[in-house]
Parts: structure tokens; C-alpha cells; sequence
């Protein structure tokens, strides 16, 4: 599923296209998604501009002159496509023509038409139409933790939050109540960088360490984002490229490989928490 960065160089991508464009020739092609599509939804759409295009967590947040606010999560294939031009290339194939565009309009701005589709063939992604001053307290918003971006995130937050915590820090990091957006990938990426193992107890983790995660997070986001996203499987930019992180990971997929450390002899090792593959180097990543 594309993690923050993916989606908020997708965010970019769309900005300069959505923001100010007034909507028309709405088509919606199927009556769901992973949810059912809002009621009248095309018509609610249609004539409305766009405000701008903002992001939370894992979710795109475009405020309508209508009063309401269009949200969209990807889900794992969702992806936006313009004047139908296929976004990057993708290691497992995902039709985005045909029967797998669900949504498409047209962005009028400045004199220029741009078709804008909506792609998902595993459907897996939806979409809301939520009224704008009530997003913050709507289910999908309401309980999630600051953004990793944010004034509100640091070392003392995460201190306050796993105080007490048996669970151990990987799966804690991936609360969206604690942090929002955080995937899988970064927060290996980020607990790495940070010298802390996957496997230790969040309320363990002392106060110093808890700053030097904090400060890993923000950075290996941002190297994210500059990079244009990971690409990884069926993820790509809203401009038509890829993002090449994944080539700087220093353990994710990296399983049996020398740490990157040239310092360390390490190997890279794998295992499973909560369902979802962690990485980690066991000598750099001790307890």
C-alpha cells in the first residue's frame, strides 16, 4: 500500500492541476469501491472548484467551493491519471483504462482542460465527500496522532505515548493513533537510522533514543519525498515517473544482504510482527 511519501508526491503531483480548477464532466463508473461511492456523487462534483489539494496521513483532502471536502485514499492500486497517461511503471502490472477506471472528469483552469481518471483494479481505495468543517472530526479522522511532518510529533510525544507499552516498537509505530501515516517500509527505514530493534518494548526506550527516532522519521520521510516515493509494485507519481528511494533502502527487502554500516559486519534479517515483514540489522539494532 503506498505510504506517506507516495502519496504526498502524488498530493504534488495533482496540486497544480486540481488547485483553482473548476469540475465538470464527471463520470462515475461503477457504484463502489472499497465502499459504496457517496449518493450523487458525480453531481456533487460537477461545477464544484477546488480549493486546494492537501493531505492527511494517507489521505487526500481537496476542499470544494461546494462546502464539502472530496477525500481519497489510494488503497494499494488506486492511482490518478492525467489526460490518461499511464503514472510510471510498475513491477506487477494494473490496468488503469477500460473497466479499471472507476472515475473520471475534466479540470478546467487558465483557458486549459485537463481530463483527470481515477484508476483501482483491485479496488481496494475510496473516496468521500465529507462537509469541510467537519473533516477533523469524522471516523476516518477523528483519532488519528500527529502528523510525522509536523510541529506536534517528537521525542516526547512518542515518550508519553509508549509509557507503560509492552508492545513491542515496530508495531506501536504503525498506530495511526500515535503517528499518522506511517507505513511499514519507513518505519524499518526509520528504526535503522535510529539504531533501535524492531523488537524491543516501546516503553523501554528511553527518552535520548526516543528524540533520535523522532529526528530518523522526519528524515528518511523527507528523503522519501525529495526522491518521489519508493515505487514499489503498483505505486507511482502523479507525473508520470518513477521515485527511486527504494534504491537507497538500507534494510527493507534487504533480507540475507551486508548492512550498509561499513562499519558493521551485520546481515540484514527478516521476521514477521503483527503479520507484517520487518527488517533489521541485529548487530547495529540492539536492544
Amino acid at each position: 500500500m503506498p505510504e506517506l511519501p507516495e502519496v504526498e508526491t502524488v498530493r504534488r503531483g495533482l496540486e497544480p492541476i486540481l488547485t483553482g480548477a473548476r469540475l465538470g464532466q464527471v463520470r462515475q463508473n461503477r457504484p463502489d469501491l472499497r465502499f459504496p461511492f457517496p449518493d450523487d456523487f458525480a453531481a456533487r462534483l460537477d461545477g464544484a472548484t477546488v480549493d486546494h489539494v492537501g493531505r492527511r496521513a494517507k489521505y487526500l483532502l481537496m476542499p470544494l467551493s461546494t462546502g464539502e471536502t472530496w477525500v481519497t485514499h489510494l488503497g494499494m492500486t488506486g492511482r490518478f491519471t492525467l489526460d490518461g497517461r499511464q503514472l510510471g511503471e510498475f513491477e506487477e502490472p494494473a490496468p488503469i483504462a477500460g473497466k479499471h477506471e472507476h472515475l473520471s472528469l475534466c479540470a478546467h483552469k487558465e483557458g486549459a482542460r485537463t481530463r483527470v481518471g481515477f484508476a483501482d483494479a483491485r479496488r481496494f481505495g475510496f473516496m468521500g465527500l465529507i462537509a469541510t468543517d467537519e473533516v477533523e472530526t469524522h471516523p476516518w479522522f477523528a483519532n488519528l496522532g500527529p502528523e510525522p511532518l509536523g510541529n506536534s510529533f517528537s521525542g516526547a510525544h512518542l515518550a508519553e505515548r509508549f509509557r507503560g507499552k509492552a508492545q513491542n516498537i515496530k508495531v506501536s509505530l504503525l498506530d495511526q493513533r500515535i503517528v499518522a501515516g506511517l507505513g511499514n517500509i519507513y518505519v524499518c527505514e526509520a528504526l535503522y537510522r535510529a539504531r533501535i530493534s524492531p523488537t524491543v518494548a516501546a516503553g523501554k526506550v528511553s527518552r535520548p533514543r526516543l528524540e533520535r527516532l523522532a529526528a530518523a522519521v522526519r528524515l528518511v520521510l523527507e528523503d522519501a519525498i525529495a526522491a518521489g516515493g519508493s515505487t514499489l509494485r503498483d505505486f507511482a507519481n502523479a507525473e508520470g515517473g518513477q521515485g527511486y528511494f527504494q534504491h537507497r533502502f538500507d534494510v527493507y527487502g534487504r533480507e540475507a544482504e551486508p548492512c550498509r554500516d561499513a562499519d558493521c559486519s551485520g546481515v540484514v534479517r527478516r521476521i514477521v510482527q503483527a503479520g507484517r515483514s520487518t527488517f533489521y540489522c541485529p548487530r547495529c539494532q540492539r536492544r
